[in-house]
């Protein structure tokens, strides 16, 4: 069997050499000590079981179920003292097959034969580095990165994080306003060992063609979030998969504190996408959601609407940025209008803290489909109940059931079911 870590070295010089240098440069330096006692490391344990049927579709396989331990080690260093500051992180990520079957496989929790009724890999994981220099309030990063910005979001939904490679710069020297620039040559999926290139998400009904080239290996980023006073932002971010499409995405996030207890929290969010020479992207996106707090309870209600000639552009594998991203689905298909009611309850309200719940229910309709005359439909519906141990030995110990049921008229019916159980133990 060979080592989760085989391939963690692939491709991957400029990280090891940043990061060794850094490394050997702190050791050899008397600000070793700042390096050391800013460092912080932690394990996470996920236990995770998957169950997908979708037998209504008609294809082959009616379901996919398996179920897998994953762990995460993540180690973040100090910086060298100086005006200057040196350090380097490190991330470790193994997956482990409890059960699988290739008549069942494909959950996206196993690294997985290609093809229909690939068999699950009996463990996969990676291991990656990254260099870092800090100069006042700005940080450079380079290497492994999971970046969470509109325009990119790394995708943490199953077992193991999506990771990417580049460089991140962040600075937030100016009071009030935190600046991102950056590039991204590689992504990591959540079910993968191997770093690959870029492609553009395409499924559902985003009706995306792209030309000769299918896959980029650069993707740039900038953004700017201005907080203008604590309970009010806005940002403007951009990004640009080569060859396939860009985007402007603009935010705005509020939170008005109406009574002692009682809030009101609005999310706006439009993002256009338009095609970058190799593709006919071109969508416009626009997203709103309000959600009311009082007293344990959050009632939210969530409108989208996607125009243009294709879907939502996101990276494959990413969390596309959109109000009615969800379990299954994210609404995000050529001309999709949608909306989202949700309710959740702490039950920390009634005296029993560390247990939630949460529902919702999304509808989209007028959605483009391929070959037919009249427009898409579809539904969603999920629910969660959560429960973190409060003391005691198994403090922080987490258990959580996602239940989902989506159904449309234009792919399949699914019915899901997830029980996670996670504990995270801080090492030093």
């Amino acid at each position: 069997m060979n080592s989760p870590f085989s391939n963690a070295r692939k491709g991957f010089p400029l990280v090891w050499r940043l990061s060794l240098c850094s490394a050997a440069s702190t050791l050899m330096n008397p600000a070793c000590a700042d390096f050391l006692q800013g460092s912080k490391s932690s394990l996470e344990l996920r236990n995770y079981y998957f169950n997908r049927d979708f037998r209504q579709s008609g294809v082959a396989q009616s379901k996919a179920e398996e179920w897998s331990q994953g762990f995460i080690l993540r180690l973040e260093s100090g910086y060298t003292d100086g005006m200057l500051g040196v350090g380097f992180d490190a991330i470790g990520l193994v997956g482990v097959k409890l059960d699988s079957s290739p008549d069942r496989s494909g959950t996206g929790l196993l690294n997985t034969e290609r093809g229909p009724g690939g068999r699950a890999e009996d463990d996969y994981g990676e291991l990656g580095l990254t260099g870092k220099l800090r100069l006042a309030r700005s940080t450079l990063k380079v290497g492994t990165l999971l970046p969470r910005m509109p325009v990119v979001m790394y995708n943490d939904s199953r077992l193991l994080p999506q990771t990417f490679r580049g460089a991140w710069l962040n600075s937030s020297d100016l009071d009030n306003l935190s600046l991102d620039l950056g590039r991204l040559d590689q992504t990591n999926l959540r079910n993968s060992s191997d770093n690959e290139d870029m492609s553009v998400f395409n499924g559902g009904s985003r009706n995306i063609r792209l030309g000769s080239h299918a896959t980029s290996d650069r993707f740039d980023f900038a953004g700017a979030t201005y907080r203008w006073v604590p309970a009010l932002s806005t940002a403007y971010h951009y990004g640009e998969l080569e060859g396939m499409y860009q985007q402007h995405y603009l935010t705005l996030n509020h939170k008005w504190t109406i009574s002692e207890g009682q809030t009101l929290n609005s999310d706006l969010r439009w993002a256009r996408s338009l095609d970058e020479g190799n593709s006919n992207v071109d969508n416009s996106a626009l997203g709103a959601m309000l959600t009311y707090s009082a007293r344990g309870h959050a009632v939210g209600l969530g409108y989208q609407r996607m125009s243009g000639d294709t879907g939502f552009a996101n990276i494959n594998g990413t969390d596309g940025y959109l109000v009615n991203l969800v379990q299954i689905n994210d609404f995000g298909n050529q001309d999709e209008r949608s909306w989202q009611a949700r309710y959740d309850y702490n039950f920390a309200a009634v005296g029993i803290p560390g247990l939630t719940f949460m529902t919702r229910y999304l509808s989209g309709d007028d959605v483009t489909v391929r070959n037919r005359a009249e427009g898409g439909k579809e539904w969603e519906r999920d629910s969660e109940l959560g429960y973190v141990i409060q003391s005691g030995p198994l403090k922080d110990l987490g258990l959580k059931w996602k239940n989902a049921s989506a159904r449309s008229n234009f792919s399949s019916d699914i019915d899901e079911n997830r029980l996670i159980v996670t504990y995270s133990l801080a090492l030093w």
